[in-house]
């Protein structure tokens, strides 16, 4: 993950306004919606292109099948992930050097690091091309502020909440894009530090895919992304909901539903390989098998 990477996106925008003051609870911008939409939108790809740091972070993803919780790290080959819980329960010795021997055997094998490298560009072309698309595809409006949090922006900064519907005039260039179409939400922007803090979006109508042949997905389906400042003048993704359903090819059921939370970043050097990578995730895995021992004994000891 970059500092707004995308997957993830998912990852989700940074702006130019150069005035965002309230009066009588409204904010005062020099700047039209859309233009400061679209200003953000430059700057965003920018900030992308150009990430300020690497990081190890961790993730714990809820589905309706449980929970994982895995520790990744950004390397310059590839990302590199080791799930350490399953429902918040350390993985078994058995589990634990399962993921070490597939580790370990992407490290070892260039030709797979290279096309894991390039599955993970696809993916943050795919993000950037939605991004890029947004201050076309729809029309914002102001619609007040919010207060940040720890998780969501920058502590104690204001927050610029922009409503957004589909533009009647915006015609998709690929099914990428398509699903922005049937889409209607609210984005909410820091204004100090110039990135998008969240956007929120639900598809309001079914969006086909290839004149349904492909496709489709079904009204009601939602997703939620948002972002913070994680230190280092570094923004990340602290948290990803997604909710989607519908088919695919028109007869194999699709089912997205996930709350996935990233927490606990720390600044890692670019330079790293994928080796040394996955030797830090194993560091850093034994530390919190060593914390969580004691935790364990203590609640033995009540019990």
């Amino acid at each position: 993950m970059s500092c707004f990477p995308v997957k993830t996106a998912v990852c989700v925008l940074a702006y130019f306004v150069s005035a965002c003051m309230l009066h009588a609870g409204e904010p005062q911008l020099q700047v039209s919606a859309n233009d400061l939409v679209r200003q953000t939108i430059a700057q965003e790809v920018a900030a992308a292109d150009h990430p300020k740091h690497a990081h190890m972070f961790r993730s714990r993803r809820e589905t309706p099948k449980g929970t994982q919780t895995k520790l990744y790290i950004e390397t310059k080959d590839a990302m590199a992930g080791m799930l350490i819980a399953v429902n918040d329960q350390p993985v078994s010795p058995y589990q634990l050097q399962g993921e070490k021997d597939r580790l370990a055997g992407l490290a070892g094998n260039p030709d797979q690091l290279r096309k894991k490298h390039t599955r993970e560009k696809e993916d943050a072309d795919r993000t950037l091309r939605i991004l890029k698309a947004l201050p076309d595809a729809f029309r914002f409006e102001y619609a007040g502020t919010e207060k940040a949090t720890s998780e969501l922006g920058k502590t104690g900064e204001e927050l610029v909440k922009l409503n957004f519907t589909p533009n009647p005039a915006y015609s998709p260039p690929s099914h990428v894009e398509q699903v922005l179409q049937g889409m209607q939400g609210y984005v909410l922007i820091d204004g100090s530090a110039r990135r998008l803090a969240l956007i929120d979006g639900v598809l309001f109508r079914e969006v086909t895919f290839g004149w349904g042949i492909i496709g489709h997905l079904d009204r009601g389906g939602h997703f939620r992304v948002q972002q913070a400042d994680v230190g280092d003048g570094c923004w990340d993704i602290t948290s990803m909901n997604l909710k989607m359903t519908g088919k695919i090819l028109m007869f194999k059921s699709l089912s997205m539903i996930s709350d996935e939370k990233f927490s606990d970043f720390r600044a890692v050097p670019e330079t790293l390989t994928f080796a040394q990578g996955v030797q830090m995730l194993e560091n850093e895995q034994e530390k919190l098998a060593r914390n969580r021992a004691p935790q364990a004994a203590a609640t033995e000891k009540r019990q």
